[in-house]
């Protein structure tokens, strides 16, 4: 039995933070899901505009598309839901034989709107109901704005992964989010029974101390972060109200572990898979990080509920200077600022082949 395998045995999803169009016509995609045990994916901008631009993948579609009128993020989401509903089908059988709990793929709403609420509901809903797969999520950013679209979101009946979460506080904001989203649909008469996760960063805590904490501490906070979410996220699936709206047919908002390829040359490159595995819980990691876990993981060990040192650590880096709750706004403001300079990268390059092609 392969190191990922134990890890899905244990109760976690594993989940591929990548996809080209490469990784679905030669096969590999599902190569992973038969031998690495991968049960869903996600993508951002990033992925897409590496993805996109380093390839001749998608010239055909490019030029098709052009011809029939298409430019900009119209194109772009044309190649995307292509991409992610082959993908969606890929996991159909999972997400079957998971009564709808895993299988899932991603794509997120354009970042231009990640401070505008009624456009990216608006967004959420013409995208999902375009893909027309029950089991793709649409990305919505956990920022201040994204808090009231996720909630109005989830009444519409979409799925929805939220994303750029950096703590606790921010994950529990998600979290609320989404309970009252469900309690609305409870009070009109409809089914509570709309899936989300709620993706919490961990690696760029320690790319933004490493430098700047004693050498005892580097590469400890983001796992501190991710433990003391999980212990939040344990303490309200036992909380009263969750258990009122399970009890009407709720289904959890699992957290997800994103970001969890490790940024720091001098650590383990499997740092953040090896700390956080977890039941009921996902971990989305890159395409190099799942083959390092595959070649020399180890047995995992579940995380403590209880969030095990994580407090003590936190206060560790108080001490240090870090403000915990200052990076962590800004963590989020840098992540949002990071996906639109990839989404403009994206269209620029999208219109460049476009007319090159055309």
């Amino acid at each position: 039995m392969n190191a990922p395998q134990m890890l899905h045995d244990l109760g976690q999803s594993l989940w591929l933070d990548n996809i080209t169009r490469e990784l679905l016509s030669s096969g590999t995609l599902r190569r992973y899901i038969e031998e690495l045990s991968i049960t869903g994916l996600t993508s951002n901008p990033t992925i897409f505009d590496q993805a996109i631009t380093r390839s001749a993948a998608y010239d055909n579609d490019i030029r098709r598309q052009v011809k029939a009128g298409q430019r900009g993020e119209e194109l772009f989401f044309e190649l995307a839901i292509a991409d992610l509903t082959q993908a969606a089908d890929l996991f159909g059988s999972i997400h079957t034989r998971t009564a709808t709990v895993d299988g899932f793929v991603s794509l997120e709403v354009s970042p231009l709107l990640a401070y505008d609420t009624a456009r990216t509901v608006a967004s959420a809903k013409e995208l999902h109901a375009k893909a027309h797969r029950a089991n793709l999520f649409i990305k919505i950013p956990g920022t201040r704005e994204g808090i009231p679209a996720i909630e109005e979101a989830i009444f519409s009946g979409v799925p929805i992964n939220v994303t750029l979460l950096f703590n606790r506080d921010h994950y529990l904001s998600a979290a609320e989010a989404y309970m009252r989203g469900l309690e609305r649909r409870i009070a009109a008469g409809l089914s509570p029974d709309v899936r989300s996760v709620a993706s919490l960063f961990l690696s760029r805590w320690d790319k933004a101390t490493m430098d700047k904490v004693p050498g005892a501490l580097r590469d400890k906070l983001g796992i501190a972060i991710g433990q003391q979410a999980y212990k939040a996220y344990r303490d309200l699936l036992d909380s009263d109200r969750w258990q009122r709206l399970e009890n009407r047919g709720a289904r959890p908002q699992r957290l997800l572990f994103a970001s969890t390829g490790t940024k720091d040359p001098k650590a383990s490159d499997v740092l953040y898979v090896a700390a956080m595995a977890a039941p009921n819980t996902i971990n989305t990691m890159p395409e190099e990080t799942l083959m390092a876990f595959a070649k020399h993981g180890e047995a995992p060990h579940p995380m403590a509920r209880n969030g095990a040192d994580s407090e003590q650590v936190l206060a560790q880096f108080a001490a240090a200077g870090i403000d915990a709750a200052k990076l962590a706004a800004d963590l989020q403001t840098e992540g949002a600022k990071s996906f639109v300079t990839s989404w403009q990268d994206l269209l620029a390059a999208i219109d460049k082949k476009s007319k090159a092609l055309a």
